[in-house]
């Protein structure tokens, strides 16, 4: 089974980076570490945190769902962690809508003209797009610079 994430709010921005590895991830709006753990628990989630006493809950050392204990403040160190310690496989990257988290649909031409500059249009054959939010995405530069940042903080390309 593929693994989906529960993020604590002390590790939000991690929400975004492994969306666009392809992971489905949420982010708990709870603050109460009960809470927290139920919900990782009832959604079957690999919960990612900073709080060492949240790892410490008999749940998860009792194995009732799986925690990580992030060990730095850092964006990209917490990312290096959890794709290296998780041996998260990476080729799914850019599969699923950094905003909403749903799987991206691949869009015609047709269906997204309206919606991208002309210069856009131009240049890119390949669109997808999510149901949830509507926003469409395409391989342009953003992408490629997303992409290299990636490949520098894990090692490889996504």
């Amino acid at each position: 089974m593929a693994h989906r994430f529960l993020v604590d709010l002390n590790v939000g921005r991690l929400v975004v980076w492994l969306r666009v590895l392809g992971y489905d991830t949420t982010l708990t709006s709870h603050q109460d570490d009960r809470c927290i753990a139920q919900q990782a628990m009832d959604e079957e989630r690999v919960l990612l945190t900073r709080n060492a006493l949240l790892v410490r809950r008999r749940l998860v050392t009792r194995g009732d769902f799986r925690a990580l204990l992030l060990r730095s403040d850092e964006l990209w160190a917490q990312l290096r962690q959890v794709v290296t310690e998780l041996r998260l496989d990476v080729g799914q990257s850019f599969t699923r809508c950094p905003r909403c988290n749903l799987v991206l649909q691949t869009l015609s031409r047709a269906k997204v003209q309206d919606r991208l500059p002309p210069h856009v249009l131009q240049t890119q054959e390949t669109f997808r797009g999510c149901l949830g939010c509507n926003r469409v995405y395409w391989q342009g530069t953003h992408w490629r610079n997303m992409r290299a940042q990636l490949a520098q903080v894990i090692g490889r390309q996504p």
